[in-house]
Formats: C-alpha cells, structure tokens, sequence
C-alpha cells in the first residue's frame, strides 16, 4: 500500500504549491516532485556543558471563571500584567489581573483560589448579524481580537477589536467581517496582521459546507483594517489524490444525499483550517481533520500544504483495550494520523522549527428527527433519541472488513485492538471497500517537524508510558469524571494545546493534555536532541469523582508561557486555561 509503504521510510511528506492571484488561488503549477527520505534522529538526551538542568513547576495562582466551557483559551497582557480567558459558558471575557501575584505556592492547589475575574461582555450581533459564542482571543500591545461566528451556518463570522489594553480598560473599536466559522485568531509577532483560521464546518445535516480558509486583518499604527483579505484553497481541487499520497484524508458523505440534497464535497470545502502559528512573513496553518498543515507566504499570499503522513505503532508502546489495567502493546497494520490541533514553533540556528500537538479528531454529524423512520427516509445512517447520523467517519476496527491476508486480517485476529477507533477515510487503497489496515485518530505525542514537512522528533509513547507509571491503572482517564483506563480505546491522553519558552539558555515545550489533564515538559533547546523534563498534574484521580466535585483543573486547552521579565513574581510563568473545570491556572517554572 503506497501511503503505508511511504509512511514507514521515514514519514515522507511532499509538497504541493499554489499561488493567490489577488485574494484567490491560482490554478496547479504541475506535479509535485518527491523530496528525499529522512534523516535519522540524534539520540535524545543532552550531555556535556550544554546539558539541561531541568524544571520544576509550582501552582501559584488559580481562579474559577465559570463552569464547563468557561475557560478555553487564555492570553496575556504583559505590560499590565493581565489574563485575558474566553469564556464560553456565559460569552463573555474574563480579566484576571495577577500583578500583585507573589511565588507562594498554594496549598491546596486542587481546590483553592486566591485570584478574581471580572467579565467583558461581548456585543450579541454585529450590522443585523447574530453572533454565536467566542471561539477565540489575542493579544498584541494595546489591542484585543476576538473571534466569533456567526450564528447562522450560511454567514461569515468576524472579528472584534479591543483597544485600551494598556490602561486596562478595553473598548470595543470595530467589527471585521473574516471567513466562515473563525476558530482562532492570533497577531503575527510584530502586530501588523491579524490572522483567522476559519474552519467552515458543514451543517448538522451536512447538507451545507462552507469552505475553509485563512482571513488576514492589517493593522497600521495600532488600527485594524476595515476589511479582511481571504487566503482560500480552491486550486487545491484537483488536487486530492496528491494530497492523499501525502497521508491527508477527505472524510465526507460524497455522493449520498442528505435531506434532498445530493453531497459534492471539495477539497476547499473539506479542509478545515482549525490553529494558526506565524512569524512577520510566513503562517503555519494545521488541517486538523485532514492531517496536513498549510503555509502561507504572507506577502505573496502564496500557499503550500504538506501532508504528514502516519506514525506505525509496531515501534511504539501503545494501550488501546480499556481492560481497567495498563496492557501495551505493538501492533502491526496499526497506525496513527498524526492531525494536530494546537502548533506553535520555535528557531534553532536560524531555521524554524513546528511543534505540534497530535489530538486526532473524528467528524460526526447530528440533525434532529421525529423518529427512526423519519431519520432513515431523509438520508440519515442511524436514529437515537431524537439524533438522526447524518455521517460518522469513525469506526471500531473489529467492524472494518479486511482485504484477505492483510494486516489489518492479521491485527483483527487477536482481538485486542476490537473496539479502538479508527478512521474508515484511510486504509481502502483499492477502493474496493476491503481494508489493508487501521489508521487510529492521533498520534498520543507531540511532534517537532522541519519546514520540509520532515518529522525531526517525536515524543513516541512517552505521554501514556509516564502516565501509566505514575498514576497505573488511573492514567488514561476521561476529562470530567475519574474512571481509569476509559480513554485508551479513543485516542488515550489526547495531547491538545502546545507552547514553547526560553528559561536562561535552554528552550523548553510545555504540552498540555486535554483528556488526563497533566502537562508535560521536553527540552527541545536543540530539537535533534530533545529530553523529557517533568510532568506535573493538577487533578484529584481519586476514582468516581466527577467535574462537579471540584476534583483540580480538567482539560487543559490553551499553554502561553509567560517569561521572567513580563512575570510579576520574578520567574517564569505558564498559564493554564481548563475547559472542563472553567479554571485558569498560574503555575511557576523555575530552573532545577
């Protein structure tokens, strides 16, 4: 099997370019051509005098901004020394001022608060347009941008500007219309852009589907601009099957027909930009869905995207059978897709450098039905409770069916990967319906990639082995309720948010897991020789308690890494924002 087979000689990835003609793309510049297989990964592990002393990370601050949904996304002011937190569960803002913030520790970290919010409440339409809930926030001086959809499917979202960031009083300035469904919005370093990725989801019924892209704001002397220029991807659609010798897949319902409407899914339609990292010049886009990334020139407004490829869990540990116990194992005809939700990006010897959190994410699409009948007749897969599928791209790998002598035939065979979920969008290289192996959502890590597209690290099984080490048969646990072992047939710790900072010489990432709740932190100052650093956890594991028993911080969405000389305690800071628990969290990073 072609992407298999490509996969396993060092996670091959290709290019393919196109370039935007004004606000639009071109059409294909010709075949892609095959870059060179990868080189092999230094050891990890640091030595001589450049050697890591570690890190060590202490609860300093907590607040409590609300309940599930109320803390997703989190910034910071450093000149007024302020968090900024979308709070989803009452659409507004919560401002958290730490200035007066010392380094004591609290004592009971898992319970205790020793910060307050106040909320910035958000406009509920913009020029006759409904506006659904927050979905995102940045920061750049004395600027906030808030991102928002519209609440209607067929309606473009936008973005709102905050000025007076300095003074610590924000003031709405202006409303600028971006792309469908804008999903998260960052400034490039310098404040002189704002960017969007729009990620342009289907209707519930999928019978409407957007397409993706990537809207761009100018800001000239601390003014927004009154429009956006759109980065689309339409020339991409001739291009599918390239993108899918890349390891990219297109899940849709192509060609069933959905209440009335017969579906014809594009690849611009399908691609889903979902988080966005950027220079001054350059923005590295994931394709979450899809398992690619886009990079987009910010001057030509010229376009890559490359594919990532899979990762072959017959070389690492990997747990996919909730048994209540820790039981490993290598699989062969096992593979994960890598499709990263959070990137940041760090530079070492004057190249840059993409980290990745590989979460995976399934789609799956609901739209309400009288009854099963009802359901059926408008092109609906399955009925429950009022819930008509109109489409699931995910399946249990015992439901696959197999091409005879396969590996997949050989994986089913012992049942133990039975009730793992996997992507039916890969693994059918004939087209015939008939399975050669599974491709499972996520790669359970985090990943360091060259501007190539080349893997340069990996951190393997590390984030369930340590896990499984610490906690035994607690690890693998559900983000609002303690039942060990409940998530490892479902994409285990589900690696989410990622940030990168500088502590004296070294350079290190701090990766966040949205499922287990635990953070991780990696020495990557080099990134051929990467070290795992430390791991901590605000969480009670204590067995069947649940969100609302207040049991510490759950789903860690958002890192920022705040550094010594924007910290009001004198060390280096990282901030939490907890989905699930509605907590945002200060924990202080200090040198060991």
């Amino acid at each position: 099997m072609l992407i298999q087979e490509k996969c396993k000689a060092g996670f091959l990835a290709l290019l393919i370019s196109s370039v935007l003609s004004g606000c639009s793309l071109d059409g294909d510049d010709g075949a892609p051509g095959i870059q060179g297989e990868q080189g092999e990964q230094g050891e990890t592990g640091n030595d001589g005098e450049d050697a890591s002393q570690g890190v060590a990370l202490t609860v300093v601050g907590r607040a409590i901004v609300g309940g599930e949904g109320a803390a997703e996304i989190v910034q910071y002011h450093g000149d007024t020394q302020t968090i900024y937190a979308t709070n989803g569960e009452s659409d507004t803002i919560s401002v958290i001022d730490i200035a007066s913030l010392t380094g004591e520790a609290l004592t009971s970290p898992q319970t205790a608060t020793n910060l307050t919010n106040t909320s910035l409440t958000l406009p509920t339409e913009v020029d006759g347009v409904a506006l659904d809930g927050l979905t995102s926030i940045a920061v750049a001086g004395d600027l906030l941008a808030v991102a928002i959809p519209a609440d209607e499917k067929s309606e473009n979202g936008f973005v709102l500007f905050y000025e007076g960031l300095n003074s610590a009083t924000p003031t709405f300035v202006k409303a600028v219309e971006v792309g469908n469904l804008p999903d998260n919005v960052t400034f490039t370093p310098d404040g002189t852009k704002v960017l969007t990725a729009n990620e342009g989801e289907p209707s519930d019924d999928y019978t409407y589907d957007p397409e993706g892209s990537v809207s761009i704001i100018t800001v000239t002397d601390g003014v927004p601009s009154d429009t956006s220029t759109a980065v689309t991807f339409e020339s991409f659609n001739t291009m599918q099957s390239d993108l899918e010798a890349m390891g990219m897949q297109f899940p849709n319902p192509t060609g069933r027909t959905i209440n009335g409407v017969t579906i014809d899914t594009t690849v611009a339609m399908d691609l889903e930009p979902e988080y966005i990292t950027t220079t001054n010049d350059t923005a590295y886009v994931t394709l979450q869905e899809n398992n690619g990334i886009a990079v987009i020139d910010l001057d030509t407004l010229s376009v890559q995207i490359f594919g990532l490829g899979v990762k072959d869990w017959s070389e690492y540990q990997i747990d996919i059978q909730e048994n209540s116990s820790v039981s490993f194992g290598q699989y062969d005809g096992l593979y994960g897709v890598y499709m990263p939700d959070t990137i940041t990006m760090m530079t070492w010897k004057d190249a840059t450098f993409l980290l990745t959190a590989n979460e995976g994410d399934a789609r799956e699409y609901l739209f309400d039905a009288d009854d099963e009948d009802s359901c059926l007749a408008a092109g609906g897969l399955e009925y429950d409770d009022g819930d008509c599928l109109a489409y699931l791209d995910e399946v249990k790998v015992e439901d696959l069916e197999a091409e005879t002598n396969s590996e997949l035939a050989l994986l089913q065979a012992t049942g133990e990967a039975d009730d793992l979920r996997v992507t039916m969008a890969m693994g059918d290289a004939d087209g015939d319906g008939l399975y050669d192996a599974a491709y499972t959502y996520g790669a359970r890590s985090f990943t360091i990639w060259d501007e190539n597209g080349e893997v340069v690290f990996d951190s393997g099984d590390d984030l369930e082995r340590i896990t499984a080490s610490i906690h035994k048969e607690a690890f693998n646990n559900g983000d609002d309720e303690n039942e060990g072992d409940s998530r490892s047939e479902n994409k285990g710790p589900e690696p989410e948010a990622i940030t990168v900072g500088t502590l004296g010489d070294r350079t290190y990432a701090f990766v966040g897991t949205e499922r287990m709740g635990g953070i991780f932190v990696y020495d990557v100052t080099n990134p051929y020789d990467v070290s795992f650093s430390e791991y901590v956890i605000n969480r009670d594991l204590t067995e069947g308690l649940k969100a609302e028993d207040n049991i510490g911080d759950l789903a860690p969405e958002s890192l920022v890494y705040v550094p010594v000389e924007n910290s009001p305690t004198g060390e280096a800071l990282l901030i939490s924002g907890n989905e699930i628990s509605g907590s945002v969290t200060v924990w202080e990073v200090v040198p060991q």
